[in-house]
């Protein structure tokens, strides 16, 4: 694969696979489906399409660090204040 976009693409991939760890739902789920959505666009080659997918996965690279945020926030608040 000579596409220029092949290490944006690799990157993301990387990137979604560390932030997978900590997914709700555990790892494992998460790699499956992560490795499935790659997969199932290994054969797309027009690089408009390449550009649209990988701002798709920018976009759930922020929804997952938002979502482990929230987590943690909700934790420490749950530890140091007080319920009403």
């Amino acid at each position: 694969m000579a596409n220029p976009l092949r290490a944006e693409v690799v990157q993301l991939y990387k990137t979604l696979l560390f932030l997978g760890r900590e997914y709700p739902k555990g790892a494992d789920y998460f790699r499956d489906r992560l490795r499935a959505a790659f997969v199932k666009n290994k054969d797309v080659r027009d690089p408009e399409k390449i550009k649209e997918l990988i701002s798709r996965g920018e976009f759930v690279v922020k929804e997952l660090e938002a979502l482990y945020y929230l987590r943690k926030y909700r934790a420490l608040k749950k530890r140091y204040y007080e319920t009403e």
